[in-house]
């Protein structure tokens, strides 16, 4: 009797170990093994994840398809208000989510590896991101941290051909004053071509609809497009490099041309007047009430949808991209295009994650080629089909996104979620960016013809000034603000006395507030960079 009764007592506390060690390995979703598998019976994890583009549910189709894929559910932080006050306030209170996306380009990036509050990839992409790095290849290399270490994933990387800035000319009257076949062959006009036509429009239309004709204008709410723009004609680009060092743009030697050909074509009365206060509602009022001839800096698009509807899909009302260049300039070298192929943001891991295993197969699927249609073109079957070895998606997801791209896309999931997402063409020679690439309309077919060639690498500029919060980075910022109020003065310049007067006091003011310091910060970080990118 009394075996029997021990026999009993210790087959349940046999079982009652057993439940123990059950619990205490499988209670909080940690990997059954060292290879960061999650155990079978428990389900899905959930991460969250700070994205400063979206705080929408994870609750969509393709949302669903990622959670059944990687076994991840995903809980978005909404990006209510200013995202660098909520990434900065996440950091000071040390309320960090699993997952953060940030603008890669920001100081931002660099407080968070100087306070550890994200961490190191390296290793757990050696181990478990075979995708990572086919994908990303180089683009590993050269978003390394100064002390050698990954701590982000790139997002929007890879060289994007597509056209950036042009001048946007009206197909109608270009047809009108003789250059109709431009249109055709998209050959660029040179500087004294342009101010012709601008010349001509003038003359035969000084009004329209009894309010002054406006030859050329800009959007003065994206001003970095309006300097860009000129500078494009010129060749310039970030920064004026000379000898392996880095300085100013105000440094290349034709900028003072080019500041003087925007001052002369305000002189002429070809420039609005109202360029440098133009805001976006009412620049998209001018340019679509058919005064203007011409536009600076990306496709006018709301001008140009209010054309279409007005006057049909197939209109020459709309405006056309074209390059101008700049006297001695080949078209080959001008610089409308700068793109940077390390792209927009930083996805990174913070020290707060208890899966970074299991974070890590997530971004690795998501990265993959497979991912990246999964993401940007939806589910096999249901959003798209494979034909003849290529990606073919269905008619009604390419009218839905016409119809309304935004509710469409919350929808279905396709474009919502855009992670890790690589510029270019998948290995079967569909862009990976549906919606963005797949049909294009006449504007962007004709820029990829007018503006072939005018794209460029800013990746070696990326990140040269000093660091935040620094007085070089304050005084850097009043360079900064000096080179723009300056750019307008000098375009608005009543004479050429006073604009030779203003030339000589930008340079002077820049002088007198360390420039030549600041340049020098800029020389050193970038031999720094060139050297960690070996």
């Amino acid at each position: 009797m009394k075996k029997r009764t021990k026999a009993v007592a210790l087959t349940m506390v046999s079982a009652m170990l057993l439940l123990t060690v059950s619990a205490c390995s499988g209670g909080k979703n940690e990997p059954s093994n060292g290879n960061g598998n999650t155990p079978a019976d428990s389900g899905p994890i959930t991460l969250t994840f700070f994205d400063k583009n979206t705080g929408d549910l994870f609750t969509n189709p393709v949302a669903e398809e990622i959670t059944k894929r990687t076994g991840v559910k995903i809980e978005i932080q909404q990006p209510t208000g200013d995202p660098s006050e909520k990434l900065n306030l996440m950091l000071t209170s040390n309320t960090l989510p699993d997952i953060v996306l940030m603008d890669r380009r920001s100081d931002i990036v660099n407080r968070y590896i100087a306070a550890k509050a994200i961490i190191p990839l390296n290793d757990l992409i050696d181990q478990h991101g075979p995708n990572i790095k086919e994908m990303y290849g180089d683009v590993l290399n050269k978003s390394r941290h100064s002390d050698g270490n990954n701590y982000y994933l790139n997002n929007w990387y890879g060289m994007d051909p597509d056209p950036g800035w042009s001048f946007n000319m009206r197909a109608d009257i270009l047809k009108e004053l003789g250059y109709g076949d431009r249109i055709e062959s998209g050959e660029s006009f040179t500087q004294e071509e342009f101010v012709d036509l601008l010349k001509q429009f003038k003359e035969k239309y000084p009004q329209v609809d009894g309010k002054p004709s406006i030859p050329l204008t800009f959007n003065a709410d994206h001003m970095p497009t309006v300097v860009g723009t000129f500078k494009g004609m010129y060749g310039m680009k970030s920064y004026y490099e000379s000898d392996g060092q880095i300085g100013l743009e105000v440094r290349e030697p034709r900028y003072k041309e080019m500041m003087g050909f925007i001052n002369d074509l305000q002189a002429l009365a070809l420039l609005d007047n109202e360029w440098a206060i133009n805001k976006t509602q009412i620049f998209d009022q001018k340019v679509s009430s058919e005064r203007v001839f011409a536009v600076g800096g990306g496709e006018p698009l709301e001008p140009n949808r209010l054309l279409r509807e007005k006057y049909g899909e197939d209109t020459d009302k709309q405006f056309l991209a074209f390059k101008v260049t700049a006297p001695g300039v080949d078209p080959s070298a001008t610089t409308y295009g700068p793109r940077s192929s390390l792209g927009w943001d930083a996805i990174a891991i913070t020290a707060a994650n208890k899966h970074p295993e299991q974070t890590i197969k997530f971004m690795d699927f998501l990265a993959s080629e497979e991912g990246q249609y999964l993401l940007m073109w939806g589910l096999e079957g249901e959003h798209w089909e494979m034909v003849d070895g290529k990606h073919k998606p269905f008619p009604e997801v390419l009218q839905g996104f016409k119809d309304n791209w935004n509710e469409y896309s919350k929808q279905t999931g396709i474009r919502k979620w855009t992670w890790f997402v690589k510029n270019g063409n998948g290995s079967d020679g569909t862009p990976l960016d549906l919606v963005a690439k797949y049909e294009r309309n006449a504007y962007n077919q004709h820029a990829i013809k007018s503006m072939k060639d005018s794209t460029w690498d800013t990746a070696i500029y990326d990140n040269l000034g000093p660091g935040g919060g620094t007085p070089d980075a304050l005084n850097e910022q009043k360079i900064k603000d000096l080179l723009s109020q300056g750019f307008t003065q000098l375009a608005y310049a009543e004479s050429k006395d006073e604009f030779e007067a203003l030339y000589a006091k930008l340079m002077k003011d820049l002088e007198d507030n360390n420039a030549p310091r600041i340049e020098q910060i800029y020389t050193e970080n970038y031999k720094k960079q060139m050297e960690l990118w070996k």
